[in-house]
This record gives structure tokens, sequence and C-alpha cells, in this order.
């Protein structure tokens, strides 16, 4: 089960990402394209084109590799930068769940930084 209260930082992938890549696959896209350490305490979240399907990579003593497809909805995605938004854990749990979320926030931030 994802526990995301022990994260400190989460990276969002702007655009879309090939989800066929596996582990490695999306290690070496945070090493090269984000510039960041994969080892990092921190989740690494990937939207595929359709905006249907994402994957979370997470280093806890090990990699871990979160799969979550949405069946009837699609998630309310950051296509640039300009689109990016900065949200706090219930944010992230809403975009998890499909839920836009285009409103400042009303919580106190965990730092999520959005790379393009």
């Amino acid at each position: 089960m994802l526990n995301i209260d022990k994260v400190d930082t989460i990276y969002l992938a702007c655009g879309y990402t090939d989800l066929r890549k596996s582990i490695d696959g999306l290690a070496i896209i945070v090493q090269t394209q984000l510039q960041l350490d994969p080892f990092e305490n921190a989740l690494f979240v990937f939207c595929n084109r359709q905006m249907n399907k994402l994957k979370i990579l997470h280093f806890d003593e090990g990699f871990w590799l979160y799969y979550y497809r949405l069946e009837n909805n699609r998630f309310k995605w950051p296509e640039n930068q300009n689109e990016a938004l900065s949200v706090n854990i219930e944010e992230l749990k809403w975009l998890l769940k499909g839920y836009e979320v285009r409103t400042s926030s009303k919580f106190e931030p965990i730092k999520v930084k959005i790379y393009y």
C-alpha cells in the first residue's frame, strides 16, 4: 500500500511518459531528464498519454513501483509547467482519484516539485 505520510517530496512529471517502462526505465528518466536522485525519499509520479494511468516510483530500502488506473475518468494532469500546481497531501489524493485540483491550497503544503 502506498504510504505517502513518510515521504518528504513528491515530483510530478508534466506531460506524458511511456508507461511500458519498469523500475529501471523510470529510474533512468529520473536521473537523466529530471536530473534527480531516484534513491531520494520521494515519490516520482508519471502519467500516460491517455491520462488514465499512473506509475509511481518510490525507494524504501529497495524500489517500489506503484501502478494506478482509473476506469471511468482521467487524471487532471499538468501538460506543462504553466499548468503545474503545488499540491498538498490531500490534493494529491484527490488528483489520484481523478478530481480536478485547480484552486490554491487551503492546507499546509508539502514539498511538491513539478518537472517537465
